[in-house]
């Protein structure tokens, strides 16, 4: 079967070649641009790759415009940052294929000193927490790298359009009963600066949005 990977990007233009070529047959790559000033777009067509352009900038507004665009049964979320192998990509959709898990997430470990920086792994472990109080689910990450149907996430109706929306799709699944599950996955430098984790401010940027979303969404 075609699996839809929605990949948001903004200005991933020396990421691309190495994330678009390892994407696995049957893996149908959806390159969201969310405003690139760099040549994003024309890499991404010209490695043959569905382009779509989101004007509205926020990571939550990317992701979501290409879950409006995708048409698999199946569809795949991950960075275009070359942080995560799109090879891992099987692994994570596996059990939502196969009836185990309606959501499955890569948990991010780091394949290299670097990788994840303390600021941004600790707000993450502290999250995580939370979500497994509020859930009850196992999960020790919200990874950028998941697998769900795509039907069922349009009905979750998501809101958010900022950093709050790979949070919202947990917190919502959960609310819904949906079984969510995690698998590792290597986590890898990404080819240059991160917008989120790579500064103590975009990471406090996205902790707040993540609040809102926390505040706004109600447990079941």
């Amino acid at each position: 079967m075609t699996v839809d990977v929605i990949l948001p990007c903004l200005n991933e233009e020396a990421a691309l070649g190495w994330v678009l070529g390892r994407m696995p047959r049957g893996y149908r790559p959806i390159v969201v641009d969310n405003g690139s000033t760099d040549r994003s777009a024309e890499v991404a067509r010209s490695l043959g790759a569905r382009v779509i352009s989101e004007p509205v900038r926020g990571f939550g507004a990317a992701c979501h415009s290409g879950l409006l665009a995708a048409t698999s049964d199946l569809v795949c979320f991950m960075d275009a940052d070359a942080s995560l192998d799109p090879r891992r990509l099987p692994e994570v959709a596996s059990a939502v294929l196969d009836g185990r898990s309606d959501l499955v997430l890569g948990r991010r470990v780091p394949s290299a000193s670097g990788a994840w920086p303390p600021h941004a792994r600790l707000a993450n472990a502290v999250l995580a927490a939370d979500l497994r109080r509020r859930t009850g689910a196992s999960l020790h990450d919200l990874g950028p790298m998941r697998a769900a149907r795509r039907v069922a996430l349009l009905d979750l109706e998501l809101t958010d359009r900022r950093f709050g929306y790979p949070l919202e799709m947990v917190l919502r699944a959960a609310a819904a009963g949906w079984r969510i599950a995690e698998v590792e996955v290597d986590y890898l430098p990404r080819a240059g600066r991160s917008k989120v984790t790579g500064t103590v401010r975009g990471t406090l940027r996205a902790i707040s949005d993540m609040r809102r979303v926390m505040a706004e969404v109600k447990p079941s």
